[in-house]
């Protein structure tokens, strides 16, 4: 096996300089000197001498995106009506003032700022109700007027939020909203989405920070999370042209199928390309990721097409919990117990049974749509991978240091590591504030920072999603990568040229061959060592029958580590010293890289391909809480984790 090590630095090799490699040796004889001009080249000799050769510098005519951007498609501020009920009072501008590096004042008053700008941000604050949390705490008559208005008014004002939130979610999945309450087409509505618009104006800086456009279109029937994050790779003078599409009858729906409708309306009347992205699946109590129905309608040619077409991204990380994969569906996989939120559905009205999972998490979905293909011919769940935040403080804070909690009233404190987070007694569920998770972000591998570069790259699906970290991973697939090729130090020229990037199809193979990938990751530079990268593969057998295995193809130590008879691979071992929320990279490798082979492809049967990579083991935010305010935290808290990163698959597809 070859990988790179830590004594083997690639550097520059993954990131801001990933460089075309010579496809030639270096010129290294100088040309002939024009007489009388010593100091320029003879123009016709120096063609000659350069004539059907490589540049010597090996970053002309670089022509593939060269580094990630970081960023965070999924931020809700004081503008969503459940944020602002459970206190956050960041508006859009604060958040955009965050995610570019400047210092500001959270909700709870306490200084915030990140360890490191982020590259881009989509405030994304809830299409229902915008415009309804300013006209609450204003006290507009109409809404005091009614019962539940009154009520929510005097819980916030009382500093019960977190009560008041949990009424405002149930009331909401349950279409029992008051009189008064803000539509598409009302003044404080129209207000707010200007206000929304106006901040990712002001703050979008193309080449150096990027502000999207976007919403969240939050569908929530029966308490099951359907939502959807909706982004404009236009302006705003293209985005005024319509209001956010919402799920309250008689403007909205709660059907995905109504909100991809909506997109090709707004795309054609806006002149805007559109992009979906589902998220939190989890949640959904298994209706995220249907295979047979769909909101009581049998799933056919045209729903399979729609949805690939619109959502060719799906959010596999964030607060609520890791949404990759699940222990049930995954028994083999020693890393799949991560993160876990499966107690419930969103609205923690039902309480979840073991045969939804397979409609919630992202692998399971990535396998049924192979089969899926098989039968309609489209692969409705085609997705890339990404991770965002779903913080509810208008914070973009995933790293466990710096984290800001999921809601206002789970700011740092100390009685957070005993809060309750959500309480559902009638059916014998409760989620604590210890059990939110501090993630995600989304990288994206663009040729610029701009918006119409970082959307296109996300429609190609050139993503990975991390838990909070930003180490820089690649992956390619193709049918020529060597061993020698993990030996060079720009591998994403190889990549480029020998193969396809994440998000990419491999077609027919060609006869006896099977697939390679070069797969190549480097620790963030800040965060910790790199335990192992690890290639997940799915396919469907000869029998129609949906199957998974993970492979661990580059790891750390390896001069020590080696897999045992069962195939596992020791666990790279702990450095963490809890008590005091550090740990130190005296285990792991900074950066790792090989070139794999599938050694059990078989041409006939569809298949799909991710990289999954582990850092060595951190503390967990719990940690950092409990060393900095002296809290003892409850038993079976979490106290350290091993932050990780998602690539896009690449697919394999037999006869394309």
């Amino acid at each position: 096996m070859r990988q790179i090590t830590r004594h083997q630095p690639i550097g520059q090799t993954l990131g801001l300089s990933i460089c075309a490699v010579l496809s030639a040796a270096m010129l290294v004889a100088p040309a002939a000197r024009a007489d009388g001009d010593a100091g320029q080249l003879d123009k016709a000799k120096a063609e000659k001498v350069f004539s059907n050769k490589a540049a010597y510098s090996p970053y002309a005519g670089r022509n593939f995106p060269t580094r990630p951007f970081f960023g965070d498609t999924h931020l809700h501020t004081s503008f969503s009506m459940d944020a602002g009920a459970a206190g956050a009072r960041v508006d859009p501008d604060g958040a955009y003032r965050l995610a570019k590096g400047e210092e500001i004042m959270a909700s709870s008053k306490q200084p915030v700022k990140l360890s490191r700008p982020l590259d881009f941000l989509v405030v994304a604050d809830h299409s229902d109700g915008f415009g309804f949390f300013p006209m609450l705490m204003s006290g507009d008559p109409a809404l005091l007027a009614t019962e539940q208005g009154r009520r929510w008014y005097d819980q916030i004002n009382g500093g019960q939020g977190a009560a008041a939130t949990l009424d405002i979610v149930q009331s909401f999945s349950q279409n029992n909203l008051p009189k008064g309450f803000p539509f598409p087409g009302t003044p404080g509505y129209r207000t707010a989405w200007e206000q929304v618009i106006k901040a990712a104006e002001t703050h979008n800086d193309p080449g150096r920070f990027t502000a999207f456009i976007g919403f969240e279109w939050t569908s929530n029937t029966g308490g099951n999370n359907q939502h959807r994050n909706v982004i404009f790779r236009g302006d705003g003078s293209m985005a005024r042209r319509v209001e956010p599409y919402t799920t309250l009858k008689p403007l909205g729906s709660d059907n995905p199928v109504d909100l991809w409708k909506w997109m090709e309306m707004a795309q054609d009347k806006t002149g805007s390309e559109l992009l979906a992205i589902a998220h939190n699946g989890n949640l959904s109590n298994g209706a995220m990721f249907p295979i047979i129905e769909s909101y009581g309608r049998k799933i056919d040619k045209t729903y399979v097409e729609t949805r690939a077409k619109w959502e060719r991204l799906y959010e596999v990380t964030q607060m609520k919990g890791d949404g990759e994969t699940h222990p049930f569906l995954s028994p083999n996989d020693e890393f799949a117990n991560f993160e876990r939120w499966d107690k419930a559905n969103l609205a923690v009205l039902v309480k979840h049974e073991d045969n939804m999972f397979e409609g919630e998490y992202a692998r399971a979905a990535l396998k049924n749509g192979l089969r899926l293909e098989a039968q309609f011919g489209t692969n409705p769940y085609k997705f890339g991978l990404i991770g965002s935040t779903d913080s509810h403080t208008g914070l973009t804070t995933a790293e466990e240091d710096n984290f800001f909690g999921k809601i206002s009233a789970g700011e740092p404190s100390a009685e957070r590591l005993h809060g309750v987070f959500m309480d559902a007694p009638k059916i014998g569920v409760r989620i604590m504030d210890w059990e939110v998770s501090s993630s995600g972000y989304a990288a994206v591998w663009a040729t610029e920072n701009t918006r119409e570069a970082i959307f296109d790259a996300m429609q190609r699906r050139e993503t990975y999603a991390t838990t909070g970290s930003r180490m820089i991973v690649r992956f390619f697939g193709g049918w020529d990568f060597k061993p020698e090729d993990a030996a060079n130090r720009m591998p994403a020229s190889i990549g480029y040229r020998k193969g396809v990037p994440m998000g990419g199809d491999l077609n027919a193979a060609p006869a006896g061959r099977s697939p390679t990938f070069l797969v190549a990751a480097m620790k963030d530079p800040i965060g910790a060592n790199l335990d192992r990268i690890q290639v997940v593969k799915g396919w469907m057998d000869a029998d129609g029958k949906l199957q998974e295995k993970v492979y661990d193809v580059a790891w750390a130590d390896a001069d020590k580590r080696k897999p045992g008879r069962d195939g596992k691979l020791p666990p790279v071992g702990s450095t963490v010293d809890v008590a005091n929320a550090t740990w130190t990279n005296t285990i792991g490798d900074p950066e790792l890289i090989r070139v794999w082979k599938d050694p059990s492809f078989d041409a006939k049967q569809s298949a799909f391909y991710y990289v999954r990579v582990l850092e060595i083991p951190t503390p967990r935010w719990t940690a950092y809480d409990a060393k900095y305010f002296g809290t003892k935290p409850l038993p079976g808290t979490t106290m350290t984790l091993q932050e990780r990163a998602y690539t896009s698959p690449i697919w394999y597809t037999p006869g394309k």
